[in-house]
């Protein structure tokens, strides 16, 4: 039995049957897209309006603090007996402030919290360093961190803290 694609196959050339096919499907197309009459006006779209009582919901913009403080680690893999360096930086606004004393606090996994001996005071650029040896504190693949905070004018800064994880 022949079907009419089989017919048209004979008789028309394959672009020519190509483009047939392309055009009946534009048609299949265009009779499903969705009525338009050229009398129908779009509606019109109110203007949103905001009512005085808005703003008053509304929770304040928080302050900048005017200081601010970093910790990090010289290295964040170090391994189990290494010797590694914390650094912090106080900054008020962008400057560094010079001459506040400051106290690191390490959280070792099962050797507790070691507040570590050194007082540094920051330098010009408001940088301070500590020595830290693991000494085998820290077990390995196990993450801590080490809390850094300065005092100034009487007040403590606390800095987000350094990390590592002893590899």
């Amino acid at each position: 039995m022949m079907t009419l694609f089989h017919i048209y196959r004979r008789n028309v050339p394959g672009s020519l049957l190509s483009c047939m096919l392309l055009l009946g499907m534009v048609l299949l197309l265009a009779a499903c897209a969705p009525a338009f009459s050229a009398d129908s006006t779009p509606s019109v779209q109110s203007t949103p309006t905001i009512g005085p009582t808005f703003q008053k919901q509304l929770t304040a913009v928080p302050t900048v603090p005017p200081y601010r403080c970093g910790a990090w680690a010289s290295n964040t893999a170090p391994s189990t007996f290494s010797t590694i360096t914390i650094y912090a930086r106080l900054t008020k606004d962008v400057t560094g402030v010079a001459g506040a004393p400051a106290v690191a606090v390490v959280h070792f996994k099962f050797a507790g919290d070691a507040t570590l001996s050194q007082r540094p005071t920051s330098d010009g650029g408001g940088y301070v360093t500590f020595t830290l040896p693991l000494q085998g504190r820290q077990p390995s693949q196990q993450p801590t961190t080490v809390d850094v905070a300065f005092t100034v004018a009487g007040h403590q800064v606390q800095c987000t803290p350094a990390f590592f994880t002893p590899r």
